[in-house]
């Protein structure tokens, strides 16, 4: 018997618990769960797979790497504002084009769910269940990212313009022509405002079930 065939009692039990809900099936519990981390996946990634999902966010918007933010004021001082202006926004739609991709594979971790991460995501803090996805989907996004994000750049030419601005740095001794790829950094800033929707979603879930949930959910999560 595998680990996965115990998972339908034990979320009964641990729901029943923790969350004073006892007039439910292991059926509804299993579901519930599930519903629960399908609706944090699929809410964050509608927010932020669409144009200005992070460019229109400040919470999640994507910055010019810390080296060109450093020389941002000189290079903008040589008529380089709007090349600048045009780079953060590729950035950030690279991002949103990529996120928008990103949904198969959360969902694909719900279907995964072990009743180790079950009895975690249950019993742990306000933003388990996004601490689960980001244990295991985080190098599957990467891998899926990657090339829409570096598609994405290229079809905007985001590369030249990073190259045109990043060259002018160089010349001014600013910025070190090693210093970070920009597809890996669109990437890693694409996921972490992904998981930071992700969690702020779950910690809303957890907050105010009625509120949030399905009537599968406000039954389980809010006792009815």
């Amino acid at each position: 018997m595998t680990r996965h065939l115990f998972a339908p009692v034990l979320l009964s039990c641990l729901l029943a618990a923790n969350l004073h809900a006892t007039d439910f099936t292991d059926h509804e519990a299993r579901s519930g769960l599930s519903e629960t981390l399908t609706k944090e996946a699929s809410d964050a990634v509608g927010q932020l797979g669409v144009d200005n999902g992070f460019y229109g966010n400040p919470e999640v918007k994507i910055p010019l790497p810390d080296s060109l933010q450093k020389a941002e004021r000189v290079l903008r001082s040589f008529g380089m504002s709007k090349q600048a202006d045009e780079l953060e926004l590729t950035m950030n739609r690279a991002a949103e084009r990529a996120v928008h991709e990103a949904k198969p594979i959360l969902l694909d971790a719900v279907k995964k769910i072990s009743w180790e991460d079950a009895r975690a995501i249950v019993t742990g803090d306000e933003t388990a269940a996004t601490e689960y996805f980001r244990r295991t989907t985080s190098d599957p996004l990467t891998k899926r990212f990657q090339p829409i994000v570096h598609k994405a750049t290229s079809e905007l030419k985001l590369a030249e313009k990073y190259n045109e601005y990043a060259g002018r740095g160089v010349e001014l001794g600013l910025i070190k022509p090693e210093d970070a790829n920009l597809d890996d950094y669109v990437t890693r800033k694409a996921m972490e405002g992904l998981f930071r929707i992700m969690g702020d979603e779950e910690k809303a879930i957890r907050k105010d079930p009625m509120g949030q949930a399905s009537k599968l959910l406000r039954k389980i999560f809010g006792g009815n």
